[in-house]
């Protein structure tokens, strides 16, 4: 199963590569609209690239009204991704999406600007949350938390169905001719195919601490990245940076990853869940 990262992809822009995905997430919706952050907003490095968009987002009302709808005839399953300030914030998106026959999931984006990432502060917000919602919800976490599988024990013990591992980390590109930084607010999230080692130890070391179905990501480019996100732990992954430049990456990585599977004897991708667990365990057995 792929899906992609929340905010690599307008659905609405690009239908064909939203309908070749096995479920569409949303870009972060706040409570209030938001206009986001002051150019420049991206900035390419060798190796991936910096973002800093600042949450910019219609607000609840708006997406409920006239995006939902029009996200409905893709026909594909939709997450909506929901981030904020402070615990209230989060349950009142989740109370306006509950009812939503259309919303498959929430992911809650508790690696958000200003959102102490500690233990306590993500369960605050996912008590929070699963009051307002019967709704499967996944907390996103950053990999920059002193402890990724101390947070999603919090989490996990709070009320999360699942985990989506991981987040950008903060970087900085400089202008190579000013010096200045390159980004309006001068450092971004970075993303790319760097990043994917230290995606993997999150996915690794929280699957092993909780068990919880993970939505992996952080730098996919391929299906044997897919494969070793699912040997992580990962029950399915998603793709992000990887969509900006190439729009046919999702059915790419499906058909390379049952390649890669075929290879090694497995019939399913579920076949792969965990399996480098089962590997380390037998090692030290």
């Amino acid at each position: 199963m792929i899906l992609n990262a929340s905010g690599c992809l307008d659905a609405l822009a690009a239908p064909e590569v939203a309908r070749s995905l096995d479920a569409f997430v949303t870009k972060t919706v706040t409570p209030q609209p938001r206009q986001g952050n002051r150019p420049v907003r991206i900035a390419e490095t060798e190796h991936g690239m910096l973002n800093s968009i600042g949450l910019e987002n219609p607000g609840i009302e708006a997406l409920v009204a006239e995006k939902l709808p029009r996200l409905v005839e893709l026909g594909v399953p939709i997450w909506v991704s929901v981030g904020g300030f402070a615990a209230t914030d989060f349950a009142e998106l989740c109370a306006a999406l509950d009812e939503r026959d259309e919303v498959t999931a929430i992911e809650l984006n508790l690696s958000c600007p200003n959102v102490d990432e500690a233990p306590e502060s993500a369960a605050e917000i996912v008590v929070a949350a699963r009051a307002e919602t019967r709704k499967p919800l996944y907390a996103k976490l950053s990999p920059a938390a002193a402890d990724v599988a101390e947070v999603a024990r919090a989490v996990q013990a709070a009320g999360a169905d699942g985990l989506s591992l991981v987040n950008t980390m903060r970087g900085l590109v400089l202008d190579t001719h000013s010096l200045e930084p390159t980004l309006g607010t001068e450092t971004g999230g970075y993303s790319g195919p760097a990043l994917k080692p230290i995606a993997l130890a999150a996915v690794f070391r929280c699957y092993r601490a909780t068990g919880m179905p993970i939505v992996g990501m952080g730098g996919i480019t391929t299906g044997r990245d897919a494969l070793e996100f699912l040997a992580a732990g990962a029950s399915v992954v998603a793709l992000g940076t990887v969509l900006f430049a190439d729009p046919e990456a999702p059915a790419r990585v499906q058909a390379e990853l049952m390649t890669e599977l075929s290879a090694r004897g497995l019939d399913q991708p579920e076949d792969a869940c965990g399996i480098s667990h089962r590997a380390a365990a037998t090692t030290v057995a």
